[in-house]
């Protein structure tokens, strides 16, 4: 309990010191019985945002590097679908976007002669993944459209077909180049991963929500889901960060 006193720690100060029956710390004040267990209760969503957003993130990387590659070939038809992706995934607000993943895929499915049932957890992934493969795939053509096309020649000239030639020498420099904004938007899913919540998942805001249904105290609940979200992503920046100069994605010219 001490190591989460800490990082709640502004939250513990306001409720000792708010005197004022305007305010009602006390709901999230983790020093009270009743206070932690609603601090549990929120915490505990913090597991499904994470995991959500964590394999939303590699669907997304895997998915924009194949929509991305089109891009980038000679073939102007392979260009033109690569952009009518983009182009149309980039326009679809998440929510609409996630209201026709989870209700509107299982009725095509059925359509098709198979039942596919898709729970909160798989259409907050699904929708995350798409959303964000448009624009991983522009991030992936900028990164590997600014490596020199003599990387390319070079690599051409020592026997190494297209597909090794992306494997050994264009991707480990442009992976390198990208990381930070790929690292954006890992940030970006889990901030975007609250839209699960109008789907039913249990994961941060829900939580909220609900502790603010029976508590009728929503200035300090979502102040409190706001510290979560804050604490999450400067973990996920401090990380970003140390990989960055682990791989020399820092280095200064």
């Amino acid at each position: 309990m001490k190591k989460y006193l800490i990082i709640f720690a502004p939250l513990v100060l306001l409720a000792g010191c708010s005197s004022s029956s305007t305010w009602g710390w006390y709901v999230i004040n983790p020093m009270t019985p009743s206070g932690w267990i609603n601090v549990k209760f929120l915490i505990s969503g913090m597991w499904a945002t994470i995991l959500i957003s964590v394999i939303a993130a590699v669907i997304s990387i895997g998915l924009g590097l194949i929509v991305a590659l089109p891009g980038l070939a000679a073939s102007r038809g392979w260009r033109v679908l690569n952009r009518v992706y983009v182009e149309l995934i980039r326009s679809i607000p998440l929510l609409p976007m996630l209201f026709w993943v989870f209700y509107g895929l299982p009725i095509i499915f059925r359509e098709m002669g198979v039942n596919i049932p898709i729970d909160p957890f798989w259409g907050a992934i699904i929708t995350l993944a798409i959303s964000d493969s448009a624009f991983t795939a522009e991030i992936y053509r900028a990164g590997i459209q600014s490596i020199a096309k003599g990387q390319t020649e070079a690599a051409q000239t020592i026997g190494l077909n297209y597909i090794q030639t992306m494997r050994y020498v264009i991707l480990p420099q442009a992976i390198r180049r990208i990381l930070p904004p790929l690292a954006n938007q890992f940030i970006y899913i889990v901030k975007m991963s609250a839209f699960a919540s109008v789907i039913g998942m249990q994961e941060l805001t829900r939580r909220a929500n609900e502790l603010v249904v029976t508590e009728y105290r929503p200035l300090e609940i979502y102040s409190l889901l706001i510290l979560e979200y804050l604490v999450l992503v400067l973990i996920i920046s401090a990380g970003v960060r140390w990989l960055e100069r682990r791989m020399g994605s820092d280095e200064r010219s």
